[in-house]
């Protein structure tokens, strides 16, 4: 069965296409653009069942919902709950985990054989723990890379946005941004790794954006993931049937 799953997050609407085998077609667009989504879904299969996560708020659903109303049933939603597909949500308020962090959780569960980190690393940076046996057992948010240099150059009389390189030892100040917020991200990816139980399996998966900048400088053991969300989507989808 095809189905399409999307991804609404708070700079950009991902979607992919799913031919019952492989993703076949994907692209994003900006979150603000929602309603473009009409234009872009005339080349979906209309037989497909539509899955979606949304963090962009009531604004951003609906305008999805409206885009594809013309050709495809409701949207199948996902919402953070205290457990499905496998994976159990020990947040203190199950329902309040963001939605693109459930279906990385999600999706995650179908890669790994151990505890593993979920990492999210796009307007934020999220650092998720499941562990072994299918339970969330916390995470950390954090601003993204690119967040945290829009801050400096907003929020300080005399720091730019930078557009520097990443350096051990930064020797002018665009570098010295870059590093340094690289460096926050490597240094909260791999504390939370550090307090993993020691399994010679234990891997952080990666997605996101901002993923392919941070990975070369991880020194723990990773894999990146591009689709980690809509796989999630997708094993939430297979789920709940007629999806």
């Amino acid at each position: 069965m095809k189905r399409i799953a999307i991804d609404a997050g708070n700079t950009r609407i991902k979607w992919g296409v799913h031919d019952g085998a492989a993703w076949v077609a994907s692209g994003a667009l900006p979150t603000g653009d929602a309603a473009r989504l009409r234009e872009v879904a005339a080349g979906w299969p209309h037989e497909a069942c539509v899955v979606a996560c949304n963090v962009a708020g009531l604004a951003v659903e609906s305008a999805i919902g409206s885009a594809l109303e013309e050709r495809f049933p409701a949207p199948l939603w996902l919402r953070s709950s205290a457990g499905v597909c496998g994976v159990r949500n020990a947040y203190e308020q199950p329902a309040s985990l963001g939605a693109d962090r459930w279906a990385a959780l999600i999706g995650a569960q179908g890669l790994a054989s151990a505890d593993c980190l979920v990492v999210c690393a796009g307007t934020a940076t999220t650092v998720d723990w499941l562990d072994a046996g299918g339970t969330f057992r916390g995470g950390l948010i954090l601003p993204g890379i690119d967040l945290m240099r829009a801050s400096l150059a907003r929020d300080t009389a005399q720091l730019p946005l930078a557009e520097g390189h990443f350096s051990a030892a930064p020797r002018n100040t665009m570098d010295a941004i870059v590093s340094g917020c690289l460096h926050a991200q490597i240094g909260a990816i791999e504390r939370m790794f550090a307090g993993l139980p020691p399994h010679p399996q234990a891997i952080c998966l990666l997605t996101g954006g901002a993923a392919p900048r941070i990975a070369p400088h991880l020194l723990i053991p990773f894999k990146l993931t591009e689709n980690l969300i809509l796989d999630g989507l997708l094993r939430f989808a297979v789920a709940h049937p007629p999806c």
